[in-house]
């Protein structure tokens, strides 16, 4: 019997975890399904997340929604013009009474970390997550602290149009999985989110319907959904695609391709299956591509953007049947 299926047999099925993780998030994140399908996605594919757009549309209250569906510990960082990189991953202070120093953990050390207005802080601050993103490891004083499991960064960031922002360098971009426009809700949705708001903390609405057990157990199944090689040639055929297209200056970066491809095995398996299929490829490909690609000056300035190249490689590149 595969890991993937004996997973299913020791708990509820996959596919009925991830539908009630997403229920659960959904109490006070109003007709945004996919927004909040895609951020657990990148969680159960050990990855993390970029959510962008205006002030005020519930992305910081996606992140402590997810944490609470979960009961994983929660951190959040303000991230503003003077914060320093201390107060991210934390510090180590002298002790007068043991004559040592005594190591105090920053908010980096939580299960789902929320980096809100993650463009508001000055690029070296910005720097101190990309450790812990990439190696889930913090280096403090010479000493390298392991960070837990799970844990994903949800960073914020409004538009580089608002005053006092910094844009993030592509190095940083490069290492989340996805970059997600929340948007606006829909008219009823709105009227859901007025009538919810009624009086106490909504948060406190929110049902946890899984621990941090649960989700170890749910990304190893992940991590065990099988990609066939056609599949794997796909991938590698739609990232060195990136790389040769005219209207791009950078490409998708091998990263990029292990990205698509773990995002991928999550659909895979929220969908009930234990194998990755072309359509799960496609579907992933316009939210874990376009924020690692630079579109040429040129063709900025005749409109183009990354994800219309993104929707246009993937029209002309076929899948090779194995």
């Amino acid at each position: 019997m595969s890991q993937f299926a004996e997973e299913a047999v020791r708990t509820e099925s996959f596919t009925d975890l991830f539908r009630s993780l997403t229920a659960s998030v959904e109490q006070v994140i109003k007709g945004k399904r996919e927004v909040v399908q895609l951020t657990l996605l990148a969680l159960l594919a050990e990855g993390h997340v970029l959510l962008e757009d205006a002030p005020g549309v519930g992305k910081t209250t996606i992140g402590k929604a997810l944490a609470a569906a979960m009961e994983v510990p929660f951190g959040r960082v303000q991230f503003t013009p003077d914060l320093l990189p201390s107060d991210v991953v934390g510090v180590s202070i002298f002790n007068r009474k043991t004559d040592e120093f005594e190591f105090r953990p920053g908010p980096i050390f939580n299960g789902i970390v929320l980096a809100d207005e993650v463009n508001r802080a000055s690029p070296k601050t910005q720097s101190a997550l990309l450790e812990a993103m990439a190696e889930r490891q913090v280096t403090i004083d010479g000493t390298t602290r392991a960070l837990g499991s799970p844990f994903m960064v949800i960073a914020t960031q409004n538009p580089l149009d608002h005053a006092g922002t910094y844009p993030l360098p592509e190095s940083q971009l490069d290492r989340f999985l996805v970059k997600v426009s929340v948007g606006y809700p829909s008219r009823e949705a709105e009227l859901e989110i007025l009538e919810g708001h009624g009086g106490g903390n909504l948060l406190e609405s929110v049902t946890p319907v899984a621990d941090v057990r649960r989700i170890q157990s749910m990304i190893r199944a992940v991590r065990s959904v099988h990609v066939s090689p056609a599949i794997r040639g796909y991938l590698i055929d739609l990232t060195d695609a990136t790389r040769r297209h005219p209207a791009l200056a950078l490409g998708a970066s091998p990263r990029a391709s292990l990205a698509l491809q773990r995002i991928s095995q999550a659909r895979a398996a929220a969908a009930g299956r234990n194998y990755v299929t072309p359509d799960d490829v496609k579907a992933m490909a316009p939210h874990a591509l376009p924020h690692r690609l630079v579109v040429n000056q040129s063709d900025q300035l005749r409109g183009g953007s990354a994800v219309e190249v993104v929707d246009e490689i993937l029209r002309a590149v076929a899948v090779v049947a194995s």
